[in-house]
């Protein structure tokens, strides 16, 4: 446990950078669509603080593959729900969700088959590396 929460502070520290990256896509986004035009000081600074820490749990979170005794499937699944709850408090504590129930819904089924299309292609790759390495074996 010692060592996941030193994987998790440090993979967080090093990408939580990343977070008003996010909101300024998110912004781009918005303005592009009409939504918002202006932004208030107050409301900034607190979606630069919560997209840090967005981001910190999201990239910090990837420590759970270094608990060897979790299998791929529980990590994933751990991941993935951390994953979704991270990015759908911080999105309706923002505003950039609207709190109904349709759209939370439709947010986590687009959260669900994007996280499952980007483990299935991980799968796809790692399976064919594997593959490879056991025909240069054969071959060798």
């Amino acid at each position: 446990m010692k060592q996941f929460i030193k994987v998790f502070l440090n993979r967080g520290a090093l990408f939580c950078g990343l977070g008003p990256v996010i909101m300024a896509i998110v912004y781009i986004f918005l303005s592009a669509s009409g939504v918002v035009e202006t932004v208030a000081v107050s409301t900034l600074i607190r979606e630069i603080f919560t997209s840090t820490l967005m981001a910190f749990i999201a990239a910090g979170i990837s420590a759970v593959y270094t608990v060897d005794r979790l299998a791929l499937p529980v990590a994933g699944l751990i991941q993935g729900s951390v994953l979704l709850l991270d990015y759908l408090l911080i999105y309706l504590l923002n505003g950039w969700l609207k709190p109904e129930p349709q759209i939370i819904v439709l947010f986590i089924v687009i959260f669900i088959a994007v996280f499952a299309a980007i483990w299935f292609i991980i799968y796809k790759v790692t399976q064919r590396q594997i593959s490879r390495l056991n025909k240069e074996i054969i071959n060798n």
